[in-house]
């Protein structure tokens, strides 16, 4: 799920075969950023046709993984929730194996984006939260309480990893500055690589990507 669905029909790409006769997951990259394809609104009195370019560039602000949440009625569905993806829950239960991966929100932003204050309150669980910061740093707010001195300001990097638990696991969070032109320069070409994507080249050079993962239930 991403914001972008609940008002658009999306043109999701078709699977591209290898030379090897395999099949490579489908990849919104896979599209020119000229292409004609568009995403159409589910109601065009209130939105316009949305181009590629656009929703890559500025447009997708977050996707979620694993369990639904959902954003309506500040639950998560009683249903049992998708599969997390195996590669992601592996690596951050090795590394932090009081928290089991179930969920997660992947955050995507550029450069005057911001994230307002707010707590992660509806999961059952209250094993940490764990963020992982890739492109951009950004400076990332967190405090106790609302009231900035109870507040530090942390510089957040590519690579890091930050993990909330225990006193810290429902305090204030927010992300109020990304820093531009900070991306790391091995990753600033992404998704460029092994002659991929190359209209895409430099998409990652602005952008910060957040995984932001949690347990749901005990």
């Amino acid at each position: 799920m991403t914001n972008v669905h609940m008002f658009y029909d999306m043109p999701y790409p078709k699977a591209v075969s290898t030379p090897e006769g395999t099949s490579e997951a489908p990849s919104f990259f896979s599209y020119s950023p000229k292409t004609k394809t568009v995403f159409n609104p589910k109601d065009p009195s209130v939105h316009k046709p949305l181009t590629m370019s656009k929703f890559m560039e500025k447009s997708l602000r977050w996707v979620t993984l694993g369990g639904q949440y959902d954003w309506t009625n500040k639950v998560y569905p009683d249903e049992a929730p998708p599969a997390f993806p195996t590669d992601i829950k592996d690596l951050l239960e090795g590394i932090f194996p009081e928290m089991k991966a179930q969920a997660a929100i992947v955050n995507l932003y550029s450069p005057g984006d911001t994230l307002s204050l707010h707590r992660d309150v509806s999961e059952e669980s209250d094993n940490g939260l764990v963020s992982i910061s890739l492109g951009c740093d950004c400076l990332f707010v967190v405090g106790l309480g609302r009231d900035p001195s109870d507040s530090i300001v942390v510089h957040l990097r590519s690579g890091d990893a930050l993990l909330m638990s225990r006193e810290s696991r429902f305090a204030w969070h927010g992300v109020p500055k990304i820093l531009p032109s900070s991306c790391p320069t091995y990753l600033a070409s992404w998704p460029a690589e092994d002659n991929q994507y190359e209209e895409w080249r430099d998409w990652m050079k602005n952008k910060r990507i957040n995984l932001n993962v949690r347990q749901m239930f005990d």
